[in-house]
């Protein structure tokens, strides 16, 4: 028997636009993004090597986020070296917000008004957002092309 935070219907998977061959890789072995302590000290280390940060929301048990993080977010960290970290929907760990504030994760999520979860944001400098969110799971045929148009935003903003 399946854990019920991983039991999806056919249905689900079908209106989602997920592909039967994902299905297994929803069920694979965790990748995980690091964790941050400090989104200022994050985005300093990012904008030294040139580089937008990404902050992926994620919720744990999430089949989505598991998609986007260990199909597109993890392999494009590992290929490009590009600046990346992961918060998550109702954890309690504390982190340091870009004002200086220590606070939940869950309660920076809060406060950034996401509530879908996986949501990838891409800050620039003084923790300015400089690409559109990436709200969602969307179809996985076109996650890497907005994930894409996000970042070649995102990459021009910081370069200027």
């Amino acid at each position: 028997m399946r854990p019920s935070s991983f039991f999806i219907t056919r249905r689900q998977w079908l209106l989602a636009g997920v592909t039967s061959s994902l299905v297994t890789v929803v069920h694979s072995a965790g990748v995980a993004l690091p964790v941050p302590t400090s989104l200022p000290d994050e985005l300093a280390a990012a904008l030294k090597r040139g580089s937008p940060l990404l902050v992926m929301v994620s919720l744990e048990g999430c089949p989505f986020c598991k998609v986007a993080r260990e199909n597109y977010l993890a392999p494009l960290q590992r290929q490009a070296g590009l600046a990346m970290v992961q918060i998550d929907m109702r954890n309690r760990q504390m982190v340091q917000d870009f004002g200086g504030n220590s606070q939940t994760q869950d309660q920076l999520i809060r406060s950034w008004g996401i509530k879908v979860a996986p949501t990838v944001l891409f800050f620039g400098r003084g923790g300015a957002e400089v690409a559109e969110r990436l709200v969602g799971g969307y179809i996985p045929d076109f996650y890497g092309a907005y994930l894409d148009d996000r970042l070649r935003t995102a990459r021009a903003a910081v370069a200027n």
